[in-house]
C-alpha cells in the first residue's frame, strides 16, 4: 500500500503530546491523543471539546474521518458524538475531538490519554445529474428493517 504523505505541525505547548500513531501494524485508524492542559472531568450526558495538539494539511481530494475508540465506549460510555468528524482539506485550524460521556459515572480525559481514531480517506468531487427515472435495483426504495432485520 502506498502511504499519503500528510504535512503536521505542533500547536504551540503541545510538542510532548504525541502525533497521532498506529497502535498496532494493520490497524485502519491512527489513535489521537489529548492535548488538554488540565484534566476535564466529563459528568454522564455532558459533551466537551478536548483538543489534539496538532493542525494538518490533507492534500486536495482527501479527508480525515475522526472515529470513536471502541473500548472507550465499550468500558466507559465515551464516544465522538458527530461520529465521524469530517476534516476538510482547506481546514487548517487545530484538530480537536467532540467527545460525550453516555456512560452513568463521570469520566476523566488527561493529558496524553487516547481519546479518539483518525483516519484519512479519499474522497469523490459529486456532479449531480438530474434524472426522471433511476435505475431499477432488487431493493428499490427498500429502507430501514425491510430485510427484516432492524
Amino acid at each position: 500500500m502506498n502511504p499519503v504523505y500528510v504535512a503536521i505541525k505542533r500547536m504551540p505547548g503541545s510538542e510532548d503530546v504525541p502525533l497521532p500513531a498506529y497502535m498496532t501494524e494493520r490497524a485502519a485508524g491512527m489513535d489521537l491523543f489529548a492535548a488538554v492542559s488540565a484534566e476535564i472531568v466529563l459528568p454522564p450526558g455532558k459533551r466537551c471539546l478536548v483538543p489534539s495538539g496538532f493542525a494538518l494539511a490533507l492534500p486536495e481530494g482527501y479527508e480525515a474521518e475522526i472515529r470513536p475508540r471502541s473500548g472507550l465506549a465499550l468500558k466507559n460510555g465515551v464516544t465522538v458524538l458527530n461520529s465521524p468528524g469530517t476534516i476538510d482539506s482547506d481546514y487548517r485550524g487545530e484538530v480537536a475531538v467532540i467527545l460525550i460521556n453516555l456512560g452513568e459515572e463521570p469520566f476523566i480525559i488527561r493529558r496524553y490519554d487516547r481519546i479518539a481514531q483518525i483516519i484519512v480517506k479519499r474522497t469523490a468531487s459529486v456532479v449531480w445529474e438530474i434524472k426522471d427515472d433511476l435505475e431499477a435495483t432488487g431493493r428499490d426504495g427498500g429502507g430501514f428493517g425491510h430485510t427484516g432485520n432492524i
